[in-house]
């Protein structure tokens, strides 16, 4: 999630992000690298420009990959590049077979013109259309954040909602206690007893960095010093996500409006009897690990499934059966929320990114980023750009 879990926020609550597979969780340690193996190919890929005729339609997975001409890309004269050329540095840390031979140049062109950048990618990449294989060339942008919130090392008064590291003996892919029985029943309390990373003052937060998958604490230690640091998921109960604001919908209480935060913590502040029964409507659970944070993490996000750093705006998450992590892509999105035309680069999934044109959106870590995140939630085209 992520390893981050691509929850976009309000979205991902209401249930079509179910982040709770944390949208964007850092993977797992050992997690492979990009796949081995190239997109299958509908007929023979010439290695020439445009101007020397466009190759065939490429399958992949759950996609079906159209040849353009780069003319086609919406705002492709008109993208910087810089903070997209970052974020593809990254994935050369961690790079696949497949764009590992161009990672020379990517470093080389790191302090290049954004005209020479382009110029290269045109003569290296080629530009396709990503489809669904019934041949929809249109999907969903969601977005997600990375939280900062205030935590106490210790339980303290105003702090009593715990983050815990995963139990002793967590078996992946094997089902846990729920959520309800997590907070109730004394066996799971014993298995996590001692595992405490910090507490939280909110329990709607502390569901919200477990719908999200990876977030900032602002520490206050035992001794008064203050410090900060990422917590990163670390594991799950493996239970199913559901959406709590499609619980209160269920209610009665009607849409909830973004951010979805603010306003279930006023539902709340309203019902505060009916809160562990809010609560307890999602089973799924989150475990965290805590990680130091430098001065050069801090200008990052968390690490994606590819397990680099995700960058903000430029990171996106997406459905591993439709494009290969560390893949660069072209983004077309227009909305109430934003309007982008960019290049991203493929570096992390969720457990509700699924199908071919599909993708969420790394916004950015804190408030501002949590706002974009919670609005966004608009019409999507991709290309995936693919060596000659």
């Amino acid at each position: 999630m992520a390893v981050f879990c691509r929850a976009a926020m309000f979205v991902g609550v209401l249930g079509l992000v179910s982040c709770a597979a944390p949208r964007l969780p850092p993977p797992p340690a050992g997690s492979a690298p990009l796949p081995s193996t190239a997109p299958s190919t509908a007929s023979t890929r010439p290695a020439s420009s445009d101007s020397g005729g466009l190759p065939g339609v490429l399958l992949q997975g759950k996609s079906r990959w159209v040849p353009v001409s780069w003319a086609d890309l919406p705002g492709f004269e008109s993208d910087s590049l810089f903070e997209a050329w970052n974020a593809w540095l990254k994935s050369c840390e961690r790079p696949g077979p497949v764009f590992a031979p161009l990672c020379t140049d990517v470093r080389r062109l790191s302090i290049a013109s954004a005209p020479e950048q382009r110029a290269w990618m045109v003569s290296r990449l080629q530009p396709y259309r990503v489809e669904s294989l019934q041949g929809a060339a249109e999907g969903l942008l969601t977005s997600y954040y990375e939280p900062v919130l205030k935590a106490s090392r210790q339980a303290a008064p105003g702090y009593a909602v715990p983050l815990y590291q995963p139990p002793a003996g967590l078996a992946s892919r094997k089902p846990w206690f729920t959520r309800q029985e997590i907070d109730t029943l004394p066996e799971a309390m014993a298995a996590l007893r001692g595992r405490e990373i910090a507490w939280l003052a909110d329990p709607i937060d502390a569901m919200s960095l477990h719908i999200q998958g990876s977030g900032r604490l602002a520490i206050s230690e035992a001794d008064g010093a203050q410090r900060t640091v990422r917590v990163a998921f670390a594991g799950s109960n493996e239970q199913p996500f559901r959406s709590i604001v499609q619980w209160l919908a269920e209610q009665g209480q009607g849409r909830i409006n973004a951010p979805w935060t603010e306003s279930t913590k006023a539902w709340a502040a309203q019902n505060p009897q009916r809160v562990p029964q809010l609560l307890w409507s999602n089973p799924r659970y989150i475990f965290f690990r805590e990680e130091a944070l430098s001065d050069r993490d801090a200008a990052y996000g968390p690490r994606g499934a590819q397990g680099v750093p995700l960058t903000p705006g430029r990171s996106i998450a997406v459905d591993r059966q439709s494009i290969p992590y560390g893949t660069p892509v072209w983004l077309a999105s227009r909305g109430p929320a934003a309007d982008l035309q960019k290049l991203v680069i493929a570096q992390d999934t969720g457990s509700a990114i699924v199908g071919a044109v599909r993708a969420d959106y790394f916004a950015g870590t804190g408030f501002d980023a949590g706002l974009l995140a919670s609005r966004v939630n608009q019409p999507l085209r991709l290309w995936v750009l693919w060596p000659r």
